[in-house]
């Protein structure tokens, strides 16, 4: 049997606070927290009261944060196909052998594969390149396109 334990936490630190507001989530005041490491009091503010600076909106990241660049997408798949296709392992290329043992583990398809099968070293192998490969393909392209490099 496990028993769960709650408790009320407090903060200990070295310095004096203020935190004497009974309740800081429905008190709309600010609650000013002064600590021996700050020189001045800073105030607890709630972002969410802060939407004045966005014109309303709540806004976390910049628009375009992944800058999802389809170029860079298909470069980077073209840029692993062409190499993990050159048949260097036993005349057989790494694309060739992962997609076969695709083929040989979905005979059997209600059971997985296990755990001794090739099968999963050439998805890692494969899909490890292929992380690389566009990962390498973005840093170079939205570096060129923008300048890091000069």
């Amino acid at each position: 049997m496990a028993t769960t334990l709650a408790t009320l936490s407090t903060v200990v630190g070295l310095g004096s606070s203020s935190l004497s507001c009974p309740s800081p989530i429905s008190s709309p005041r600010r609650v000013p927290l002064i600590s021996g490491f700050v020189k001045s009091a800073v105030t607890a503010r709630n972002p969410l009261r802060q939407t004045g600076a966005n014109g309303g909106k709540f806004m976390c990241f910049e628009r375009d944060w992944l800058r999802t660049d389809l170029n860079v997408i298909g470069f980077g798949l073209i840029g692993w196909l062409a190499p993990s296709s050159i048949p260097a392992i036993n005349g057989k290329s790494l694309t060739g052998l992962f997609f076969e043992s695709i083929g040989t583990e979905l005979a059997h398809f209600p059971t997985p594969p296990p755990l001794t099968s090739q099968f999963w070293l050439w998805l890692i192998t494969w899909h490890l390149g292929l992380f690389l490969c566009l990962t390498f393909g973005q840093i170079g392209f939205k570096g060129r396109t923008e300048d890091y490099f000069n």
